[in-house]
């Protein structure tokens, strides 16, 4: 009798040991990136099996004002806005009010008849509509600004105009940007490949149709308060601005405030544009219960906010290995593509010991996310860098992490 419990004592010290040693190479880690001056502040919030792995923060949310980096400040999420509103989209999905194969154009009138750039012959008709699948996944042929093609050009001058007047102080609506989006050209004939773009924006757009209300008024309805995400949504409350993180920008003369509209957002006061691909803000903890009833299988706190079945189908590959032939960024790699999200299909190709199906998103300040539902796990890394994407510290971040799991 006195075996067992011997082993059973030395096991609980080994993994105290060893969850010990997790959180200081986390500590480390992220610790060098900070003082490095990579970034000016950063933290990180690890969730197993429902309790907390590991969570720390670092270095200062606002140089400026003097603020620290805190588990409680706000961020802007960009990219990882996106996963947000195909949850919304799929919330109506299931209930009816849309089909994933009916065309935008039912919902979004001024993208009906569309056109699609040809180098040689100009624009031409599309040989068929754009559908909610398409833009789910990234193969409407809907572009960002982006100066290697002609549509991409035209996209810049639209949100440039967009931000001017915005600037000026008139009301520009999601509707304005969703009748701007449609009146530029399609890079490829919708279904053709994966190419990064407008499409989740023109997703709450349709979310907006549906709905009869604003954008955000459903998520804050459907899913914000459901999940207890207070501090999430398009604009940051003067009450809690002091808790607002500085975007910063990487110059020959080390980091310095980020000035102005990446994609046309805007976070201070109400806003009209409420972008689906870029315009949330958040904190940790709020993100944490979203990622949290994703990894659940669609329930938070015994509360379903999707079916089952549902997830299961927003978190495995939808691209056809044609698509996903135009998925090459370096940090995708090994990656399939679905609703919005990166899914693990290949952890060789990837260089990751991340489950199968470990899926998720990053944005354009860094921000980032991994979940995995067959470990019951929730890796969060919130930066505010301009243009750092992800980043080879998040890889780092998550080989570690899988490799203290028992």
């Amino acid at each position: 009798m006195l075996l067992p419990a011997a082993c059973c004592t030395w096991k609980w010290k080994y993994r105290g040991k060893a969850m010990y040693h997790y959180k200081e190479t986390m500590d480390r880690l992220i610790r060098q990136e900070v003082e490095g001056g990579n970034v000016m502040g950063a933290s990180a919030l690890v969730l197993y099996k429902g309790r907390e792995l590991y969570y720390n923060a670092f270095g200062l949310a606002d140089r400026e004002r003097g603020y620290a980096m805190k588990r409680d400040t706000i961020i802007r999420l960009y990219s990882m806005s996106k996963p947000v509103t195909a949850a919304a989209v799929m919330i109506l999905a299931e209930r009816g009010d849309l089909d994933l194969m009916d065309p935008v154009s039912k919902y979004l009138p001024c993208f009906a008849g569309q056109k699609v750039w040809d180098a040689h012959k100009g624009e031409i008709p599309a040989e068929r509509e754009v559908t909610i699948y398409d833009l789910l996944n990234m193969t409407s042929g809907i572009t960002y600004p982006d100066e290697t093609t002609e549509p991409g050009r035209r996209m810049g001058a639209l949100v440039e105009r967009l931000v001017k007047a915005r600037e000026k102080g008139e009301r520009v609506d999601t509707q304005a940007y969703m009748c701007g989006i449609a009146s530029v050209p399609l890079v490829f004939q919708p279904g053709d490949r994966w190419m990064y773009g407008f499409s989740a924006d023109v997703l709450g757009g349709v979310v907006e149709a549906v709905y009869g209300r604003s954008f955000g008024t459903f998520l804050r309805q459907e899913l914000l308060d459901p999940l207890e995400m207070q501090d999430t949504g398009f604009f940051v409350p003067e009450d809690k601005q002091e808790r607002f993180a500085q975007a910063y920008e990487q110059t020959e003369r080390g980091l310095i405030p980020h000035i102005g509209a990446h994609l046309g957002e805007y976070y201070k006061g109400d806003v009209a544009f409420e972008s689906g691909g870029a315009g949330m803000v958040s904190t940790l903890d709020d993100y944490a219960h979203f990622a949290l009833m994703l990894v659940q299988g669609g329930t938070y706190k015994g509360r379903r906010i999707l079916g089952r079945k549902t997830v299961d189908f927003m978190v495995r590959n939808h691209l056809t290995e044609r698509q996903a032939e135009s998925l090459d960024w370096d940090s995708v790699k090994g990656y399939g593509y679905g609703c919005l999200m990166r899914i693990l299909e290949n952890g060789g190709a990837a260089g990751s010991n991340a489950s199968h199906g470990e899926f998720g998103w990053d944005g354009w300040t860094g921000n980032y996310v991994a979940m995995d539902r067959k470990e019951d796990l929730v890796l969060l890394y919130f930066i505010q860098l301009c243009g750092a994407g992800t980043t080879p510290l998040v890889r780092k971040l998550r080989m570690v992490t899988y490799g203290a799991l028992e």
